[in-house]
């Protein structure tokens, strides 16, 4: 049994490699196959004590219902599936097994939700300068600012490079999903918070990690996570009166309606945002209409 058990374990282990060093995909989506297919590997081996290789119809079905046994999301359930087609598809194209397990594979249908984005109103209401306070403040109110006005992935916004940023066009590199590059323009208000922080509070922070080129550091010099950018950005959504769950993805949300509303094109939105398919960019298009409906019948006279 020990022997099923590494050899099922080195199995996930080459995918996660094959993920990592010719599919290119970042470190937090490696660690998402790694929990989904964790799952996977609890019940095909440890409690089936089955091998990859045994799957059929019936222990497929097994699994769907001990995934909602394990009280998943129909999201979190989704996203499993989707690792576990790729995983199969892997051990296929490697010779690991001699059928295409990954046409058994079905995925639930999902309805679309429409992201949850702020209103205008809202939105000044959290980049209000009066809620940044002291220098670690500064720094804060120039990573939202360049969140909303950028639409970034959180991990891209902590990854970012000093020299990736150009003040005097107003423009950034950013690294996406798959080390794809992108320029994105920011806004006057996102190169104004900048400058303040290079100026005034980088600096400071840069003395205790002079090794360092990224742009954004914690109080000690250091890198700071994605939990950190989560928390202040929930913790500021607090003290501005804000009571939507608001998240770095939120901003995200919010700048590609707002543009789209005002009028921007799907493909620059698309470009903008890093969406490898143009579908994934109009489900936008979706709040944009629900905002006009509203305000039509805000507007119309006949009631």
């Amino acid at each position: 049994m020990d022997a099923l058990k590494n050899q099922q374990k080195e199995f996930i282990e080459d995918f996660l490699d094959y993920l990592s060093l010719e599919r290119g995909l970042a470190l937090n989506t490696i660690v998402s196959y790694r929990y989904d297919l964790s799952k996977y590997y609890d019940f095909i081996v440890l409690k089936k004590q089955l091998s990859f290789q045994s799957l059929t119809r019936e222990i497929l079905s097994d699994y769907y219902h001990y995934l909602g046994e394990n009280h998943l999301s129909m999201n979190s359930i989704f996203r499993n599936l989707v690792a576990l087609k790729m995983f199969y598809r892997f051990l296929l194209t490697e010779g690991f097994v001699k059928d295409d397990f990954a046409n058994l594979i079905e995925f639930p249908k999902l309805s679309k939700k429409l992201p949850q984005t702020l209103n205008i109103e809202e939105l000044d209401q959290l980049l209000a300068e009066k809620h940044f306070k002291g220098l670690l403040g500064k720094r804060d109110h120039a990573m939202i600012e360049l969140l909303y006005a950028t639409g970034m992935r959180v991990t891209e916004l902590i990854s970012l490079q000093r020299n990736d940023v150009n003040l005097d066009h107003q423009l950034l590199k950013c690294t996406g999903k798959g080390n794809k590059e992108r320029w994105i323009p920011f806004s006057d208000k996102a190169n104004h918070a900048l400058q303040d922080y290079l100026q005034l509070i980088r600096p400071k922070l840069v003395k205790q990690n002079r090794d360092t080129n990224l742009l954004f550091l914690n109080s000690h010099g250091q890198p700071i996570s994605r939990q950190g950018v989560f928390y202040l950005i929930k913790n500021y959504a607090r003290k501005a009166g804000i009571t939507k769950k608001v998240t770095p993805h939120t901003l995200r949300h919010t700048l590609a309606t707002h543009l789209i509303e005002n009028g921007a094109d799907l493909r620059t939105v698309q470009e903008m945002l890093g969406h490898s398919d143009i579908s994934t960019t109009q489900l936008y298009t979706h709040v944009s209409r629900k905002w006009i409906k509203e305000e039509y019948f805000k507007a119309f006279p006949r009631v």
